[in-house]
């Protein structure tokens, strides 16, 4: 099957390599703007393509040649450290970037939707949650999901493993809402192995509400530091992209943390959703604490509010 990615920046390059190095689908097709651009990272990546672990056909062109894609990655827009969304300490975060990004997709995404009708769109821009909803309107349908908190639960898990000293893929955690300032760790369900990571943490550091706090600002910030080092978080966005177009791809059915909308709430946030062919299919709502459940109440509350900024909520 074909995937497509559109936008060749840094995010949309991390999305191609990691596509092709994992082999996430036989054919994989780079749109941009500037058709040189994207032509450019194909044929870098093409010297390569020998020393892959499976062949993948790697091509770059415009919106026509998106045609037969089973799941668009939609990585265009500006980025934080473009669009001032750099200082740690800002409640607003990611939100900075959505009137300018709003306005790209509007014209973007009717051109994907025209090539192929019938593909699954994943956003990847941030900030993903108002700009899934923004797609979701501009394609007419609602094959539109947003890679949400798939990475804030990725970076959770690795940092309360860096305090565990155990292998992140040993922690259940995961943080809910939106991908951005307003996300909700589900920290009275985090374990390993079953064990409470608030009593393991506790036990370890003498004080889990001091390990919760660093561990939650590390979250928090942790594109900003990685901004800060190397102009752009990209790799692991790019590796979760790629992951999440293998389970559209593949029609796996399988649970993660991503962005769909919700109607109860009128807008689109993360919760642990099923990924298959057609996007996400149903979503379930975790045990969660009294507070978290608030959270979630405000982390709806703020990307209402941001997105009734750009036009008023779908």
């Amino acid at each position: 099957m074909k995937v497509g990615v559109v936008g060749a920046g840094a995010v949309g390059r991390a999305c191609v390599m990691a596509l092709v190095q994992r082999g996430s689908s036989d054919e994989v097709v780079l749109v941009n703007r500037t058709r040189e651009t994207a032509a450019g990272v194909v044929a870098d990546v093409r010297y390569a393509h020998s020393l892959l672990p499976a062949p993948v056909g790697l091509t770059d062109g415009d919106y026509q040649a998106l045609s037969g894609a089973a799941v668009v990655l939609v990585t265009i827009g500006v980025n934080e450290q473009g669009g001032g969304a750099t200082d740690p300490d800002d409640p607003i975060g990611r939100l900075r970037l959505l009137e300018d990004n709003a306005e790209i997709y509007r014209k973007a995404v009717p051109e994907i939707v025209a090539a192929e009708p019938d593909s699954v769109l994943l956003i990847v821009t941030d900030p993903p949650d108002p700009l899934t909803d923004i797609a979701r309107e501009a394609a007419g349908h609602d094959r539109v999901f947003g890679a949400g908190t798939l990475i804030d639960s990725l970076r959770l898990r690795f940092h309360i493993a860096q305090r565990l000293q155990v292998e992140p893929a040993s922690v259940q955690a995961t943080v809910i809402g939106e991908h951005g300032k307003s996300s909700v760790a589900l920290w009275s369900t985090a374990n390993v192995a079953g064990a409470p990571v608030t009593e393991l943490l506790a036990e370890r550091d003498g004080s889990f509400e001091q390990a919760q706090e660093e561990i939650n600002r590390a979250v928090s910030n942790a594109n900003i530091t990685i901004i800060n080092g190397i102009g752009a978080s990209q790799f692991g966005i790019g590796i979760v992209a790629a992951r999440l177009a293998e389970a559209v791809v593949h029609d796996e059915n399988c649970v993660l943390p991503v962005g769909s909308r919700h109607e109860d709430l009128g807008v689109t946030l993360s919760l642990p959703s099923v990924v298959g062919a057609r996007g996400v299919r149903e979503t379930f709502v975790p045990a969660m604490s009294d507070a978290e459940r608030d959270g979630l109440e405000r982390s709806a509350g703020v990307l209402r509010e941001a997105l009734s900024g750009v036009r008023g909520a779908p």
